[in-house]
């Protein structure tokens, strides 16, 4: 890829974002900030930016100003360290005779609010991390960004930022967390093993088969002490990691960023390429949606397919798509899903972790191995200056012998786990998390409950019966009706530990990438605006059948007309705040559930 290509491909568009008519944007690498530094047009600034740091004129007149800006916050593991790389790349900055500022936007922990009331502020806060980027950006005229995201809505808020104020840009995923390891049972254990065990302990089959002697409160309390042994973000194919895998595969961070773990000496010293980086996109014009094409969003796609990923890598890349107005659809996702075979053997489904892949090459080699098969197109421009084949050519192939990574003539399946189904119960679509381990099609009576506390309620009492077949729809919990669209993992978990193989999920909600089974998300329209999942009754049989790409209620036209005519929409459980902010603006997640649709 020659950069200076960039500017000939990039089309006009009319004005979506803010632009600056009274500013004065110089022709050096300083171009935004030199509004307020050049001259004395703004005293006042000049005399803040001397205060905050500035050391001279010099630098107050010549240097450009980076802006770095991590979801740093203590309470998470994901997140608890992205204070210290934002130090380390800050110094990294300074040496490539620029400046730096460090600043921070909100975050929220999944894996604490799972399953709870606080779980409704999660969504959201995708869109409060690019409205923070974009301001902060954009206020104090930085000429270029470095986000550093650690946990699920993270990494699209960051990228969702950098597309909307489109100035140099470069993110740094956290990475993964370490594995844990119980004492009791003697192996290593996981977030999904915490969660997952609930289900077990609920059902009294949580027993440890080397020492029946040990309690299921001892084992639950060894599970839940040494899950998460350090800093760094869930480590399987989670969402976290699928959106991180994502991004590096359009080209926004370093090679390898993805994969590497966030405890490895390795993750501190990507802070110098950050650096380097950074200033290579400000030399050569390197710009956000220059990397976010529908070329590159198609490579993001390929991979999420590849390795198994979150549904939610459904909602934030439709959501990316849309903001970096590159036209993306659910089609896009099956018609990828059709012709991308499942490989790898990745925790939820499969037994593998992210440090794992980290040691048989990581991301680049995955990346690699498929450019190689003809499935990944290495064309696409990156932060580095090159193309995405360019940047793993010299990388390391896959090792030889290694089992997590299929080839392509033996897949787990050969085409991908995510299947989107319409029907007469999702007209507008939906979202399906299928590995072919659990089948390909469900049949069952509807169980209905109309917010997910209530199933978890039924779960945590042990009112769904092995046995029959059954579909337990949860309803009025979409971006809107939520509001929030939270994740339901914790009914998820439980079914799986509890092995209760004969019980499918569906939802207008959403699954955390932790969550598998014969799940069914994101259903359009939610019930919340009257779509049809609203008007299921108990007893009504529903089949999931993802071959033929369908969910359907088995109830006649009529009928569900009659019932859509005797439907009353619900009391807004919120009035006030953000979540009602939020529930006024948020569209529906066939697009993204996004909040500034244009």
């Amino acid at each position: 890829m020659d950069p200076s290509n960039l500017e000939k491909q990039r089309q006009p568009e009319e004005p979506r974002f803010l632009d600056f008519p009274n500013s004065k944007p110089g022709s050096g690498l300083n171009k935004f900030s030199s509004t307020l530094t050049r001259e004395h047009d703004f005293p006042a600034a000049q005399a803040m930016l001397y205060a905050a740091g500035v050391p001279n004129e010099h630098q107050l007149k010549n240097y450009p100003q980076v802006g770095i800006a991590s979801v740093w916050w203590e309470g998470n593991p994901c997140n608890m360290h992205l204070l210290d790389l934002g130090k380390e790349i800050k110094a990294a900055i300074l040496k490539q005779d620029m400046l730096a500022w460090q600043y921070n936007t909100v975050g929220v922990s999944d894996g604490i609010t799972m399953g709870g009331e606080g779980m409704r502020f999660s969504l959201q806060t995708r869109e409060l991390i690019a409205d923070s980027i974009e301001t902060v950006t954009c206020a104090q005229f930085h000429d270029a960004c470095v986000t550093i995201p650690g946990c699920d809505k993270n990494m699209p808020g960051a990228v969702m930022g950098m597309a909307r104020h489109n100035r140099p840009s470069v993110m740094i995923y956290g990475g993964s967390i370490n594995p844990g390891y119980s004492e009791l049972l003697k192996k290593p254990i996981n977030i999904a093993t915490a969660l997952e065990a609930h289900g077990s302990y609920i059902y009294n089959n949580l027993t440890n088969p080397n020492d029946p002697s040990q309690t299921k409160e001892d084992l639950i309390g060894d599970i839940e002490k040494h899950s998460c042994p350090g800093q760094g973000a869930c480590g399987g194919m989670y969402t976290a990691n699928t959106l991180a895998t994502a991004i590096e595969t359009m080209g926004l961070t370093v090679p390898g960023s993805s994969s590497t773990p966030a405890s490895s000496p390795a993750k501190m010293r990507e802070c110098q390429k950050v650096a380097e980086c950074i200033k290579i996109c400000m030399e050569k014009n390197i710009l956000p949606r220059d990397c976010l094409t529908k070329k590159s969003f198609e490579n993001a796609m390929v991979m999420m397919m590849a390795l198994g990923g979150s549904t939610n890598g459904v909602l934030h890349l439709l959501a990316m798509a849309g903001t970096a107005g590159v036209e993306l659809t659910l089609d896009d996702f099956q018609k990828t899903s059709d012709k991308i075979p499942f490989l790898a053997d990745l925790a939820p489904s499969g037994k593998y972790l992210m440090v794992d892949l980290y040691e048989i090459g990581g991301i680049p080699s995955v990346q690699k191995f498929l450019i190689a098969a003809g499935l990944l197109d290495g064309s696409t421009p990156t932060v580095t200056g090159k193309t995405l084949g360019e940047n793993v050519e010299s990388w390391p192939s896959l090792k030889q012998g290694q089992e997590m990574i299929r080839s392509l003539d033996n897949p787990i399946k050969k085409t991908g786990h995510i299947e989107i189904l319409y029907g007469n119960l999702a007209p507008g679509g939906s979202v399906a998390k299928i590995t072919g381990k659990e089948g390909m099609s469900f049949t069952g009576k509807a169980r209905v409950f109309n917010k997910e506390f209530e199933l978890n309620d039924a779960l945590n009492k042990g009112e769904i019966p092995r046995g029959e077949n059954l579909v337990c729809v949860v309803r009025y919990e979409g971006p809107k009706g939520g509001p929030g669209m939270p994740e339901q993992l914790k009914a998820s978990a439980i079914l799986m530990g509890a092995k209760l193989t004969n019980v499918a999920l569906i939802t207008d909600g959403r699954y955390s990438g932790a969550s598998h089974g014969f799940i069914v998300g994101h259903i359009v329209p939610e019930a919340a605006v009257g779509g049809p999942i609203g008007v299921v009754q108990e007893g009504d049989l529903i089949t999931i059948d993802a071959a033929k790409h369908r969910i359907d209620m088995h109830v006649d036209e009529e009928e569900i007309q009659r019932r859509m005519m005797e439907w009353k929409p619900p009391r807004m459980p919120v009035t006030r705040g953000v979540l009602a902010k939020y529930a006024r603006l948020v569209g529906d997640a066939s697009h993204g559930a996004m909040t500034d649709l244009f």
